[in-house]
């Protein structure tokens, strides 16, 4: 059975390393400077000759109030008028992208992130979406798959009903924590309630998934009430759960600097809070899909799963990998064929760019053959927890054993530690191994022992 879990507690302690997360081979530490507009132009051309379907990204980086573990790209700002020269860049960017696509691509997945989205006036995420609508080959028969994310304390029923008018069907719901003392303790108050009426709101407005966000290891949390947490999550039913492990780099991330660092959970209370959260959600009947994901089993992504067609991409676990993915607004990252390109990650120099009729592509990178080869390896072990050797052979004619000779001593020793099943035909990613595959995965990035590892969260 795919979403079964051995928990081991020696193990985790072994090889609970900081790494990726592997929403791209090679990661965003990648990405540089000699990368710019030419290359995405080029990528666009390619993707309009070979009229590949496309995913959009939008992201909208503003909050009206500071989370302080959040380390997303963010402007705060209780000024609701901010988001209109942002909104007029942003549009300006959608006209400069979609003219060099063809209008047969269709966009299957649509993707609002941020900040937050809801953060926009109705008039603004009207305006936004026909223009979205009026420039690329969005589908009208809900047959998409079309995300926004949502803070309940930013929206309400007129708005839920808004979304659903507009295409969307798929709501993500920022939760992390129910407990009012761990709420102050980032400054993010939001009552069960709140959060209650959008879902109910979803539902019988039938959106056709919902997903909500936790995190474990924040301050003031503890074993028991986190547990009280999920049980309450587990009460409103959501289609798929994302259980993420808060990394506390206040080094890269000021909002994390007004958070004590003597309320955190100590390292072995952090395991004991997911350890819980695992049993729970699995005696509820929730499949563990990889990585902090869980889903119900007749969710699109556990019978991708189990179909082997599972995918991930820079907006996480997907059935759309086959996608372009077109990255729109401040720091938004594409991937267009073998190329990787982000946008500027700085407000004021992403407007000026766009207002100078310029795209606003800032760093990036072009796949080479050793990475397209390591990107298929690590993409099959982090979806579906096995690599077959002969495919990755056959696709990209090559030797396997030959061609990863000297990482064999490490995946014996993998397998010898009971993470992994290795054979001659391929690897199978064991019970015990699989909250651990990103540690599996480390072992194929070449670029791994060139990087500071402070950048990356740990694995669990």
């Amino acid at each position: 059975m795919l979403d079964a879990i051995r928990w081991d507690t020696d193990l985790i302690r072994r090889y609970d390393l900081a790494g990726p997360r592997y929403t791209s081979y090679p990661t965003a530490v990648q990405f540089h400077s000699q990368v710019g507009t030419f290359d995405l132009l080029h990528a666009l051309r390619e993707s309009r000759k070979a009229l590949r379907p496309l995913s959009l990204y939008v992201h909208v980086p503003f909050c009206a109030n500071i989370c302080y573990y959040c380390a997303c790209n963010k402007v705060i700002t209780k000024d609701r008028g901010r988001a209109l020269p942002y909104l007029q860049r942003l549009e300006q960017e959608i006209q400069l992208i979609a003219c060099h696509l063809d209008p047969g691509q269709k966009v299957e997945q649509l993707h609002f992130g941020g900040g937050t989205p809801t953060f926009l006036s109705h008039d603004e995420l009207r305006q936004l979406m026909g223009h979205l609508r009026q420039h690329f080959n969005l589908l009208d028969d809900d047959s998409g798959d079309y995300g926004i994310e949502i803070d309940p304390r930013e929206a309400d029923w007129s708005t839920m009903g808004l979304l659903r008018e507009l295409g969307f069907n798929r709501v993500s719901i920022g939760l992390q924590d129910l407990d009012p003392a761990v709420q102050r303790a980032v400054n993010r108050l939001q009552s069960l309630e709140e959060t209650r009426a959008v879902i109910e709101a979803a539902r019988t407005l039938q959106f056709r998934s919902i997903n909500i966000d936790l995190i474990y290891g924040l301050p003031k949390q503890t074993p028991d009430n986190f547990a009280r947490t999920v049980e309450e999550v587990i009460n409103l039913q959501p289609d798929r759960l994302s259980v993420f492990n808060y990394a506390h780099l206040p080094e890269r991330f000021m909002p994390q600097r007004r958070i004590n660092s003597h309320e955190l959970p100590a390292p072995a209370e952090k395991l004991q809070m997911l350890q819980r959260t695992i049993e729970q959600l699995t005696a509820a009947g929730y499949r563990y899909i990889g990585m902090d994901h869980f889903a119900l089993p007749d969710d699109e992504l556990a019978i991708a799963q189990e179909e082997s067609t599972l995918q991930r991409n820079f907006q996480g676990y997907t059935t759309h990998g086959h996608c372009d993915l077109i990255g729109l607004g401040v720091s938004a990252i594409s991937q267009i064929g073998d190329l990787y390109c982000q946008n500027s990650s700085d407000l004021t120099q992403y407007q000026n760019l766009l207002g100078g009729a310029q795209l606003a592509t800032s760093r990036g990178l072009v796949c080479n053959q050793d990475d397209r080869v390591r990107r298929a390896v690590i993409q099959q072990l982090i979806c579906n927890f096995s690599l077959d050797f002969e495919a990755i052979e056959q696709q990209f004619n090559i030797d396997f054993r030959g061609y990863f000779g000297e990482l064999w001593p490490q995946l014996q020793a993998m397998a010898e530690d009971g993470l992994i099943k290795l054979s001659n035909e391929g690897i199978e990613v064991l019970p015990a191994g699989r909250l651990l595959v990103r540690s599996v995965c480390m072992v194929f990035d070449t670029y791994l022992e060139q990087q500071n590892r402070q950048r990356f969260s740990r694995v669990i």
